[in-house]
């Protein structure tokens, strides 16, 4: 391992045991279940519930006794905001915003503040759907900005980006992935400058890039759209790419040890993609022979088939759930199904595994735990609000079509979009607010 590189490792390991520095808590130290809630109600083991402004599909991140969390409100999506609170209390210690430099009507049917930003010792770093970012101290003090959607434009998506950023200890990686040319780039985190870039063709993806790190050497692994590729961090070089992969356009790629990651995909909503998708589900190993790096798929997944929830590996056991609430579970390391149930709800946010329990966060609230392992045992499910209990969220305009108003009818209602986790509280994201379990 070089220099460098050992740097950039042993610094993601500091993380503190409250720390949840990315999406899909990526650079988080393990947790413990003593000290998290089993059970818990809208009126019980509720430590606080915090509005934030306007609307986002972000999970929150978390550093020591922060909670960063972004949103964005007007009628065309006019105005982003960072929200900082106190982990232990819920209350708000700063909130800066910023202008969307691409500004588009606010609706149901597109992203809304959807990147989950990333944070570590020294700064939060922000991205929004429009390609703008910005950099803050902890204290709220802005350090950068940079307004992607210009320098690399324009930004054209149907239903808006998605992808949150992932980051080494110098560098924050941003996918721009839409119908016109997209690019990965490498950014200073100190400066927000352009390290470097690749071309990556139109791509209409969701999904998220990964550091993932074998032996010790870093890669950055972006599964989208069709091929899975990886990039050498620190030049962009593109290292390896697998092809033999389709549907995977919403899950992300997460780092399981030893150059492992699972793949998640899954048919378009007309079918798309059905075939490639079908044989797609799976383990990766990534191996270097010589010089040369290569990525194998170890087994498959059958009849897996995620939405929005990327599949995780825990005590050596892989959870794929579909968005009927289907969960099948997977012997990591052979492929044979182990299980194959039905929870009460259907989930979107990534399930989380912690200690001898797996939390599957339900879209409408209720947190299913389960026992891990062989044996399919739910140990609690646990309602997160009521109607009542969550604050009022004004109505967006109509949709145009009568498809956008269906779908719309579903997006309106409270969704729960993502997770953090710190060493004794759950954070529980829905549109308008953070709802913490303790």
């Amino acid at each position: 391992m070089n220099h460098a590189l050992l740097t950039v490792y042993i610094a993601l390991s500091l993380a503190g045991v409250n720390d949840w520095p990315a999406f899909l808590g990526a650079g988080a130290a393990p947790r413990s279940d003593a000290s998290l809630p089993l059970q818990w109600s809208p009126t019980q083991h509720v430590a606080w519930m915090q509005e934030l402004p306007g609307h986002g599909q972000s999970s929150p991140v978390i550093w020591a006794d922060r909670v960063f969390v972004t949103s964005v409100d007007g009628p065309l999506k006019d105005t982003y905001y960072t929200t900082c609170m106190d982990l232990r209390s819920g209350q708000t210690l700063w909130q800066k915003t910023l202008p969307n430099s691409h500004p588009v009507a606010n609706s149901y049917y597109v992203s809304r503040a959807a990147p989950t930003p990333v944070v570590d010792q020294d700064r939060v770093i922000v991205f929004f759907e429009s390609g703008d970012g910005v950099a803050y101290d902890h204290d709220g003090n802005r350090l950068w900005t940079r307004a992607l959607g210009k320098d690399e434009g324009p930004l054209v998506a149907e239903f808006g980006l998605g992808a949150s950023p992932c980051q080494t200890e110098t560098d924050v990686f941003v996918l721009l992935e839409h119908e016109g040319p997209s690019r990965l780039l490498a950014l200073d985190k100190r400066t927000g400058q352009t390290r470097w870039k690749v071309d990556r063709g139109a791509r209409k993806s969701w999904s998220s890039p990964a550091v993932i790190n074998v032996d010790g050497s870093l890669q950055i692994v972006v599964s989208s759209a069709g091929p899975i590729d990886s990039y050498d961090p620190q030049t962009g070089k593109r290292l390896w790419s697998f092809d033999d992969v389709g549907g995977n356009t919403s899950t992300s790629p997460i780092d399981f040890g030893g150059g492992r990651f699972l793949v998640g995909a899954a048919p378009g909503r007309n079918g798309e993609n059905a075939g490639s998708a079908a044989g797609a589900n799976g383990l990766m190993q990534i191996s270097k022979v010589g010089a040369n790096w290569s990525a194998s798929r170890t087994w498959v997944a059958e009849k897996a088939a995620p939405s929005w929830a990327s599949p995780i590996i825990h005590q050596g056991f892989a959870y794929w759930v579909n968005r009927t609430g289907v969960v099948t579970c997977f012997d990591a390391e052979t492929g044979e199904e182990v299980y194959r149930e039905r929870m009460k709800e259907p989930c979107w946010a990534t399930p989380v595994g912690v200690g001898n329990r797996v939390y599957f966060f339900g879209k409408d609230g209720t947190v299913t735990v389960l026992a891990a392992g062989r044996e399919f045992k739910v140990l609690a499910e646990n309602q997160s609000w009521t109607d009542q209990s969550l604050p009022a969220e004004e109505p967006l305009a109509e949709e145009s079509s009568e498809e956008r108003r269906r779908a719309a009818a579903m997006f309106s209602r409270p969704i729960l979009y993502g997770v953090a986790i710190s060493s004794d509280a759950l954070l529980l994201r829905i549109g308008n607010a953070i709802i913490c379990i303790r």
